[in-house]
């Protein structure tokens, strides 16, 4: 079993470390683990009738974050794949608020989404687990800013945690 550290801060841009901070412990595996099974039971009593609620004019739907949750795992496992693989060429950020501009979730429901976020989180549990730890530390360039596989992995499992906490808040009071 590999000793998978957190990653330092200058593994990541400064804004992620708000994701990382809410990861406990040092095994991104476990969390992202957890972390699933945590979305699970929070979205399987989730009535179908609160998908396309919003909490504000102009924000986004309960079902458009959770798709930009699923979004933002792929594109975050994509740059830790380029990375692991020790691919060098740099990659482009992306503009979620463009790609949620861009998504009709009318034919979704909440169940799909859900399904959605599994399979994602499968694929995502499956290239993590297969690295060697030469490759937790390897890094690469997206967004014009350094970042470490390891630090990927953290990202993902504290950005669904942070959106997990807003549907929470603000949305299903």
């Amino acid at each position: 079993m590999l000793l998978i550290r957190r990653p330092a801060p200058d593994e990541h841009a400064p804004y992620y470390g708000r994701y990382i901070e809410l990861v406990a412990g040092e095994d991104p595996l476990g969390a992202l683990r957890e972390g699933a099974e945590e979305t699970r039971r929070f979205l399987e009593p989730l009535p179908e009738s609160k998908g396309d609620t919003r909490y504000a004019d102009g924000k986004w739907s309960v079902k458009e974050v959770l798709v930009h949750v699923a979004d933002t795992e792929r594109v975050f496992a994509y740059r830790a794949l380029r990375f692991a693989r020790k691919d060098e060429t740099p990659l482009p950020g992306f503009d979620e608020n463009h790609w949620v501009a861009g998504l009709s979730t009318s034919g979704l429901t909440v169940a799909n989404i859900r399904d959605e976020l599994r399979a994602v989180r499968e694929a995502t549990l499956a290239f993590f687990g297969n690295l060697d730890a030469q490759a937790w530390d390897r890094s690469g360039t997206a967004n014009d800013v350094r970042m470490s596989v390891r630090a990927a992995a953290f990202v993902i499992a504290g950005h669904e945690i942070h959106h997990r906490n807003i549907l929470r808040e603000r949305y299903l009071r």
